[in-house]
């Protein structure tokens, strides 16, 4: 007999069940995300530091030009007008740029992003959150217009191959899309505004009327929908035309695919076939680019902001490159760079989850 104690084995505590082990398809997504998100803040980290060095290569600046205000108007020594900006602007003139460069990191880090050379004592912060709301407003009210006018366009199309009406409606799709949005924003200035005078130019300027301040009421929103409609009409109008145009070849390539073949074959009907099979699989392909144009929301309106006086974040923008507000510079081309990798990223994941294809593909390599 032997006198080893035989250990028992260890049993599991009862109520608790065993962890599950991730699946290498689970596996293998976290590692893309990871690998996402990795590239996303690189990229921000890479724009940031470019953004920084090439706006101080501008011409000129508000502090030079204050400081040399000072010396001329009231005969102060450079180095007294030299700190007088220093306390005005919050920014060191004669400081080493690499050093501002570190310092601007760390001030990014805490959230900080300086304040407006143009507007002392205004934050940066401050700018972005007044006119970067009103940007939103006008561009996503365009941007959902847009794109749900140019998806029944491309199935109408689609399914109107070659007839007058596919004909008509891609000449003007492909015309729209081929003009700037800024040069529509002069035509709708100059032909229906100083010509046909069917708008008068100089109360629809600005955000809102003189008088109103914002607040979540129908008689606010129809005031802010006034300001907005020259805006988001030119932004309808210069971005329906891709959307049909894409949307019309997606569903003639899926109006070819076996499995709508087969849906006839079954005897579905018409409607059925274009809902459940042809329409949701045709518009695929336009969710990922439309969450990809709302990352392009903020840069894309500049122009047309300036054209038609809506005081939006382009707006602001075109104001700190005139006066080489370099900290708003920055704090906007931030805004800019994060919206645009932001919305990749949600593309990539929003395309994955709507197509099974992507998913099942995903298994398979697991």
């Amino acid at each position: 007999m032997s006198d080893a104690v035989d250990t028992p084995a260890p049993r599991l505590v009862e109520g608790l069940p065993e962890e599950p082990k991730p699946s290498p398809a689970r596996r293998l997504a976290d590692a893309w995300l990871v690998r996402r998100l990795g590239k996303a803040l690189l990229t921000i980290f890479l724009v940031t530091t470019l953004t920084f060095f090439l706006v101080r290569l501008l011409p000129g600046n508000p502090v030079d030009t204050y400081i040399q205000t000072q010396i001329a108007q009231t005969g102060v020594s450079y180095a007294e007008a030299a700190a007088q900006a220093r306390g005005l602007f919050s920014l060191d003139p004669n400081e080493p740029l690499i050093q501002q460069y570190f310092d601007y990191l760390g001030n990014v880090l805490h959230g900080d992003f300086g304040n407006s050379l143009l507007s002392p004592g205004t934050t940066v912060a401050q700018v972005i959150k007044t006119y970067l709301p009103w940007t939103l407003f006008s561009v996503g009210i365009a941007t959902i217009l847009s794109f749900g006018i140019g998806i029944l366009a491309g199935m109408l199309m689609a399914y109107r191959r070659e007839s007058w009406i596919d004909h008509v409606l891609t000449s003007i799709g492909s015309l729209l899309h081929a003009i700037p949005n800024y040069i529509l924003a002069i035509i709708i200035v100059v032909f229906f505004g100083v010509k046909l005078q069917l708008f008068d130019l100089s109360t629809i300027r600005g955000s809102y009327s003189p008088g109103m301040s914002p607040e979540f009421s129908l008689s606010f929103l129809n005031d802010a929908l006034y300001h907005a409609s020259l805006p988001i009409i030119a932004y309808v109008l210069t971005t329906v035309g891709s959307w049909a145009l894409v949307m019309k070849s997606s569903t003639v390539e899926t109006l070819g695919e076996d499995y709508v073949t087969v849906a006839r074959a079954r005897g579905l009907t018409d409607a059925r076939i274009r809902a459940g099979y042809v329409g949701r699989n045709a518009v695929l392909p336009l969710f990922s680019q439309l969450a990809v144009s709302l990352g392009f929301v903020v840069g894309g309106s500049i122009f047309v902001e300036k054209i038609f006086g809506y005081q939006g974040i382009g707006y602001s923008l075109y104001t700190a490159v005139s006066g080489r507000d370099y900290p708003v510079l920055q704090g906007i081309f931030l805004v800019i760079t994060i919206s645009v990798v932001v919305a990749n990223l949600l593309a990539d994941l929003l395309y994955g989850r709507l197509d099974p294809r992507i998913r099942t593909a995903a298994k398979a390599k697991g």
